[in-house]
């Protein structure tokens, strides 16, 4: 894969190396919302996941990459998901892990360097991202980005509690 590089970050495939990292961020209850699961991953599952990583997108229908800083420390993941060729569509996700890493532009600049990617080189006509309402954080980092709201989901999400609203988002090549 060719490394995706940007100002202060860079996007890169997911290596071996990456175990602790993508394992703790599977292991992490409280991004459990945000990607829908609900039991914990063994370390072995993880390493699996990472030999399996480097599928071809068009096998796999997804693709994750590292963001990694200039000085090369990873500092999130971030996601083509339901890569559709056929209505040349698919969704997007990211997240930086740390509170320390965020709000710096790197989740700007990952974004910007995947929707490009996706149009460019996988010749998509339009990228999707399902963010919940109450991430304005997110929400603000898409928009800012040229997707639009296109729809609420009403009560799309239990967390054992209560109900929430998703929005998906939605921007077209054009």
């Amino acid at each position: 894969m060719v490394t995706l590089k940007g100002k202060h970050i860079y996007l890169r495939a997911l290596e071996p190396e990456d175990l602790d990292f993508v394992y703790t961020i599977e292991n992490d209850t409280s991004l459990w919302e945000l990607s829908d699961t609900q039991t914990p991953y063994s370390r072995f599952l993880v390493k699996q996941y990472l030999e399996n990583a480097q599928q071809d997108i068009y096998e796999a229908k997804q693709l994750r990459l590292a963001i990694c800083d200039k000085n090369d420390k990873t500092i999130g993941l971030i996601d083509i998901f339901d890569f559709d060729v056929k209505n040349k569509r698919a969704g997007i996700g990211i997240l930086i892990q740390n509170e320390s890493d965020r709000y710096k532009g790197s989740g700007k600049e990952a974004l910007e360097l995947l929707v490009n990617y996706c149009f460019s080189a996988l010749h998509l006509h339009q990228v999707y991202a399902n963010i919940s309402e109450s991430n304005s954080a997110s929400l603000k980092l898409f928009e800012g980005n040229g997707f639009k709201r296109i729809g609420l989901k009403k009560d799309w999400s239990f967390d054992g509690k209560q109900f929430s609203n998703e929005y998906i988002l939605q921007r077209i090549n054009e």
